[in-house]
């Protein structure tokens, strides 16, 4: 073993001097470019807008915040967001408004429909700028292309992949030996066992994913989804999930009268006993809250047979950012090896990381290598099944049409 390990190490030194070789201009290049932005960077303050609703995710933009604070003078507040959108209608109020300078929004954590509608808007950065970040060079486009595709919509080097996510089920598997592993075998748990499954509820970022996933799977990843909702036969398209919602809403948790806001609180529904399967969009979710004592030890997840939903998600810089250049600096370091194994750290975060193992240096290999699995986390090999996002204009539609049909009721 010991020599398995002298020897993969020599290969990835090997490895690394070939490529600083090639790439020794490039990076240079890149080096330049972001040393300039560090005199205009000092002594910014960078409103830092993303979802606020997870504990340990606002430990680790915290922890974050102190070392941009200590190494580059900048102040990084995090503006607590419920729904992104929000944070998307207030960009495009500052554009109406002709306020293209000071913005009240200098980063954004934003992907999907988001982003689309940015981009649609013109509420990003003019110019390409993730590319110049140095630590870009250690992501691998062709190995993990949807750091250049956001849910179908080309990124175009203006919002930098910070982390990737998959939809994953949590159960205790105490009390549920066999969870249902397909939309179909979920719908007969549900009739099987009233009031013991829910979702949150859209506009909820997991509650739609959920509403896309039994989409694509009662559908068999219809084409039509792949591309803008506009062209498609939205109402004969989505048939098959409104039915299937239609026959499982009077046996939902609280008849379907009521949903969770957002998946923490799906999470203590299932560590209170109260629903026998919650979900969440990162792997390690249920091993984190094991590890906090918020659900029992006996907590598995899974994921579908046919796969789950899976994704990148992104940090973007709005056109009218008030300290762009140390927005840059941000998702450079948000980027690093040093903040991408801690935000992996299931004990952290544990979200997965987006950047390529192989191009990164020996002790940072070992950094990922050594990281804990958590008890409840799928190996890679079984996340190995994943289904690509739908075009992000069915997302409105999708929201649009659920609230009609279900949330009146409420």
């Amino acid at each position: 073993m010991i020599c398995q390990r002298r020897h993969f190490l020599i290969q990835i030194c090997a490895y690394l001097l070939l490529g600083l070789v090639f790439a020794y201009p490039v990076q240079s290049a890149q080096s330049a470019h972001f040393d300039s932005l560090k005199p205009a960077a000092k002594g910014q303050t960078v409103y830092f807008n993303a979802w606020g609703g997870d504990a340990k995710i606002n430990g680790y933009i915290s922890w974050a915040g102190d070392i941009l604070k200590q190494r580059y003078d900048i102040t990084l507040v995090h503006v607590k967001l419920t729904d992104t959108a929000s944070a998307v209608s207030r960009l495009l109020a500052e554009k109406t408004a002709r306020r293209d300078t000071d913005g009240t929004i200098d980063l954004l954590w934003v992907n999907g429909e988001n982003f689309a509608a940015m981009k649609r808007a013109d509420l990003l950065q003019k110019q390409p700028w993730v590319t110049h970040l140095p630590n870009w060079q250690l992501t691998d486009p062709v190995a993990l292309p949807a750091i250049l595709s956001d849910f179908a919509e080309p990124t175009d080097g203006k919002e930098s992949p910070w982390g990737r996510a998959q939809l994953v089920f949590a159960y205790d598997s105490e009390k549920l030996p066999t969870p249902p592993r397909s939309a179909a075998a979920l719908a007969q748990f549900i009739e099987n066992n009233p009031g013991r499954f829910t979702f949150p509820q859209p506009p909820d970022f997991i509650g739609v994913s959920f509403l896309k996933q039994v989409l694509i799977e009662l559908t068999n990843s219809h084409p039509s989804l792949y591309g803008p909702v506009d062209e498609a036969d939205f109402d004969r398209v989505t048939a098959p999930l409104w039915d299937w919602l239609d026959a499982a809403k009077p046996n939902l948790w609280r008849r379907g009268m009521a949903y969770p806001q957002n998946y923490p609180v799906l999470r203590q529904l299932l560590g209170d006993g109260e629903i026998d399967i919650a979900m969440a969009f990162n792997p390690a979710d249920a091993s984190a809250a094991i590890a906090r004592g918020e659900l029992p030890d006996s907590v598995r997840t899974y994921i579908h047979d046919g796969g789950t939903l899976a994704n990148v998600h992104f940090l973007a810089i709005p056109f009218n950012a008030a300290a762009a250049e140390a927005a840059q600096i941000v998702a450079n370091f948000m980027l690093s090896p040093e903040a991408q194994i801690k935000k992996a750290d299931s004990r952290i975060w544990g979200d997965p990381t987006v950047l390529s193992i192989p191009r990164l240096n020996a002790a940072d290999q070992v950094g990922f290598l050594a990281l804990p699995r958590g008890i409840a986390t799928l190996s890679d090999a079984e996340l190995g099944r994943s289904l690509a996002e739908p075009h992000p204009s069915w997302v409105p539609r999708l929201e649009q049409a659920w609230k009609q049909r279900y949330a009146s009721g409420q």
